[in-house]
């Protein structure tokens, strides 16, 4: 529960709606909801008035309204790595024919900003503007293992370790294994760790000062390749982020690891 007070539980119920995926009964979002019925409801229809969801009175179901399209397409522009990068990774793309993801953190998930497909594309769960778990994410991995230990700890601890597949690590100790290991490569892998069949090569997108600012990946299937053929992708994988990272230094944009000052 956020202590965000009535801002915080109204976003909580913005993100409920939106992780559906789809639009939403009211039943649907009371059954898992923290708030009472008549809280609730007010809520959605706070939301609504702002244009911040959409309902549908024929189906009686909430969507994200047109005004969090609107939102979403100016964070997209100002607050992500996405338009400054989208010249390299077309020409990363190219270059390797296939999936190319870039993504940043967003405070414990992996937020995938932006994707190329492969020449002959594959069906994953990635897409711009999804979120995934850092610990079982080549993009992700890469990430946390070039945060401060303060921030790793802090992701660490919020992460959930689900299986999902036989590869997945579960356990903390795991994840700081691996993160040793990508520190000292300066890059990592997804070894069929969040889906089956899928792999990927990842690469951190650091400052000159070793801020994390995003990462890449190269993301292809065990069917086509193996992670010895991915790994001959690191040369273009480390030019590709370098350059990104050289465009990034005369863009400011928010620092995520950053509390905000709680006065004046």
């Amino acid at each position: 529960m956020t202590s965000d007070g009535t801002v915080g539980k109204a976003l909580e119920v913005l993100d409920q709606v939106a992780a559906y995926g789809r639009p939403v009964r009211f039943s649907e979002l009371l059954a898992a909801s923290p708030f009472p019925k008549p809280t609730l409801y007010r809520f959605l229809q706070t939301l609504t008035n702002q244009r911040m969801l959409a309902y549908d009175p024929d189906r009686q179901t909430y969507s994200p309204g047109v005004r969090l399209v609107r939102l979403a397409h100016a964070a997209w522009e100002q607050s992500t790595l996405a338009p400054i990068a989208r010249p390299h990774i077309d020409a990363l793309s190219a270059a390797v024919g296939e999936t190319v993801h870039l993504a940043q953190l967003d405070h414990a998930q992996v937020l995938y900003i932006d994707k190329r497909n492969a020449n002959k594309p594959v069906q994953m769960f990635s897409q711009a503007g999804k979120v995934g778990p850092a610990y079982c994410t080549g993009v992700g991995k890469v990430m946390l293992a070039f945060c401060d230990p303060a921030v790793i700890a802090a992701v660490i601890e919020q992460q959930s370790f689900h299986r999902f597949t036989a590869a997945t690590l579960t356990t903390p100790a795991a994840l700081r294994t691996e993160l040793s290991a990508i520190r000292a490569n300066g890059y990592g892998f997804d070894r069929e760790e969040h889906e089956p069949g899928i792999i990927c090569i990842a690469m951190p997108i650091l400052s000159d000062g070793g801020r994390v600012l995003g990462a890449l990946s190269v993301t292809s299937t065990t069917s086509r390749t193996n992670l010895a053929g991915l790994e001959s992708y690191v040369p273009i994988l480390q030019d590709t982020a370098s350059k990104i990272a050289r465009d990034a230094q005369s863009w400011s944009f928010p620092d995520h690891d950053a509390k905000e000052p709680t006065g004046r």
